[in-house]
């Protein structure tokens, strides 16, 4: 089966964003999503270019055009959100995001009525069901396709350090599950989920394609749901790893984190350079400690097995992209990753508001909903 890789201008950039929707009295999901959806129509029978419908109707998603820079990004999400936090006050409902819903219940959770979403959830049954899961994708714009799978590859050696940056999915169920991402692991129950195979050719994937679709596993590419995958339509690196962000200004340095390693990979390929991988095993193990231990997960780093803390890791890493970044005009933005290990991740807000507040993970949800309207809190 031929997989037509549509080339795109390099490192252009574009994000998704996946917003729960939250009765603004209970903290409980709020399933009104049509109604958000029908309110933001430019006319009649007309959808909105950049808010988007999603498995659950207690989800939106907002997403940009095709930017340059992460400031364009942002900008564009800044918009969208303004639009989407006016329409939600009409309904009483107010906009989060996050890996998961620290307690509403999967099963009182009503599907979208489209037939893809019907056919995965009969397929899937009680995992479908349960997917009350939110996340942020990054598109990277890739100028060939022979650059795709390198790039994939290397990646996945930084897939841990954007799990454990962007990990906010502590609870599931009212409980506290004890990992930072329980999405995570959640999420990779779907087929076709979680890790990337490591393909080093491009005819490769598409012998893989050609088998899930011979199999009926999928119907379209569209159908690989791996945490990093390349999107051949787009032309684009599409990394998915990520939880749910509750901030614009978080949405923007995992951005710019990750336009930067593609860009990075990129020369290196025009220098000759052959990229580093991590053998399969290293990889799955490495998602598995990020899940489980977000900034205190120690990672693997090479085929030797040699280890480091991932925020060692983070703070290298930034100094040696910063070059990078300053060619990309996402220097502050790539900065903003210190925010993130200043103040902590996702999980361990939430965590510190719950014993804060005698366990209320009402009181974690409206940090929340705080947290999208006026950003992290500096203390």
């Amino acid at each position: 089966m031929h997989v037509e890789f549509t080339p795109s201008r390099r490192s252009t950039v574009g994000a998704e964003w996946e917003l729960a929707l939250a009765d603004r009295r209970s903290g409980e999901l709020s399933s009104v999503a049509e109604r958000v959806l029908e309110a933001v129509r430019p006319a009649p029978g007309e959808e909105h270019p950049k808010i988007k419908q999603e498995l659950l109707l207690n989800t939106i998603e907002v997403i940009t055009g095709v930017c340059r820079t992460i400031g364009e990004v942002t900008a564009d999400l800044a918009g969208t959100l303004d639009t989407v936090h006016a329409v939600c006050d009409r309904f009483g409902v107010e906009p989060f995001s996050a890996g998961t819903h620290p307690f509403s219940s999967w099963y009182q959770q009503k599907v979208t009525d489209k037939a893809r979403y019907a056919k995965l959830i009969d397929r899937t049954q009680w995992w479908g069901r349960q997917m009350l899961v939110y996340g942020v994708h990054v598109h990277v714009g890739v100028e060939h396709r022979e650059k795709v799978l390198p790039i994939l590859d290397s990646l996945l050696i930084y897939a841990p350090h954007l799990q454990a940056l962007s990990a906010s999915s502590p609870y599931w169920g009212a409980e506290d599950t004890g990992y930072a991402s329980n999405r995570a692991l959640m999420f990779q129950q779907l087929p076709t989920a979680g890790l990337p195979f490591q393909f080093t050719k491009w005819p490769e994937l598409e012998g893989y394609v050609a088998d899930m679709v011979t199999t009926g596993v999928i119907d379209d590419f569209s159908e690989i749901r791996w945490d990093i995958r390349p999107s051949p339509r787009l032309g684009t690196i599409e990394m998915r790893v990520c939880d749910g962000l509750p901030t614009l200004e978080e949405v923007g340095a995992i951005a710019a984190l990750t336009q930067c390693l593609v860009e990075d990979f990129s020369t290196r390929l025009d220098d000759g350079e052959v990229l580093p991988t991590l053998p399969p095993w290293h990889v799955q193990e490495n998602k598995w400690r990020a899940a489980r231990y977000g900034t205190d997960a120690i990672v693997i780093l090479d085929a030797r097995g040699r280890e480091r803390l991932v925020t060692e890791d983070i703070h290298e890493l930034l100094d040696r992209l910063e070059p990078v970044a300053r060619r990309l005009g996402c220097a502050g933005e790539l900065r903003d990753v210190e925010t993130i290990l200043r103040y902590g991740p996702s999980y361990r807000r939430q965590r510190a508001v719950a014993r804060q507040h005698n366990g209320s993970l009402k009181a974690v949800v409206a940090s929340l909903i705080t947290e999208m309207r006026d950003g992290i809190a500096r203390h």
